[in-house]
């Protein structure tokens, strides 16, 4: 039988323990993805309070400040251990659970994520798929290994008339692509 999509465990977890995703009810349209290690994502909060901190006992208003912290406010990755395999004519779209910003402060930064077929198996990280996260809450919140992080749903996408390809291979993920 021919394999249409899917999840594997990428080599460098395949001795973790990983569990594949898997939907919750009969009726998901989401595979719950896990976390495939601990990971920390650190408050935005202690990164602003610090700088305005800083700020205030300069007493200046240089940007220069902000500039430094701009490096700590960024999102931070959690790794799941999986790939996705699909048709050419398909991606996954990778979402936060509804629960996440109520009970974690946990958003996904770019509302959705992007797993195109391509991304499978590419050179550069073998098509392992990342969540994204940046935390709102008042202190760190840690995310256990096991603990369910997002979802992922395949969908189909069409094409424009006059699509042509540019030829460019992929060579990795996040902003792989160009720019």
């Amino acid at each position: 039988m021919e394999k249409k999509r899917g999840f594997e465990v990428i080599a460098a977890y395949k001795s973790k323990e990983i569990h594949l995703p898997i939907r919750a009810t009969n009726h998901a349209a989401g595979y719950d993805f896990e976390a495939a290690e601990d990971t920390v994502v650190p408050s935005i909060w202690k990164v602003i309070v610090k700088s305005i901190a800083r700020v205030i006992k300069q007493k200046k208003t240089d940007l220069i400040f902000i500039e430094e912290d701009k490096k700590y406010l960024k999102s931070t990755l959690v790794p799941t251990g999986i790939k996705a395999y699909m048709g050419e004519d398909e991606y996954l779209q990778l979402a936060n659970r509804s629960s996440n910003p109520i009970k974690h402060q946990l958003i996904l930064p770019n509302g959705v994520g992007i797993i195109d077929a391509d991304y499978y198996n590419n050179e550069n990280n073998e098509g392992h798929i990342y969540f994204q996260f940046i935390h709102y809450g008042l202190t760190d919140h840690v995310i256990k290994k096991g603990d369910r992080i997002g979802q992922g749903i395949f969908m189909s996408f069409l094409k424009a008339d006059a699509d042509k390809a540019n030829g460019k291979v992929r060579s990795g993920g996040f902003g792989s692509s160009g720019r």
